[in-house]
């Protein structure tokens, strides 16, 4: 996945507050990337509603 690429929320890894939870189907543009926790990469994603937080790579799908 690159920045500027639309992608849409799959799945949530964690527990997560409602407004996240919300997202799930949703679909996004990453904006940055940032390593996590020295084992992946972590996505930040706004969505149409200016709306941003992190996922994990395997959270995320590529949307046409």
């Amino acid at each position: 996945m690159e920045i500027g690429q639309k992608v849409r929320v799959r799945r949530l890894r964690d527990r997560v507050p409602q407004e996240v939870i919300k997202k799930l189907g949703a679909t996004g543009v990453v904006r940055q990337f940032k390593v996590v926790d020295g084992k992946g990469v972590g996505m930040l994603v706004q969505f149409e509603d200016k709306y941003s937080t992190w996922f994990f790579e395997d959270e995320l799908e590529q949307y046409d």
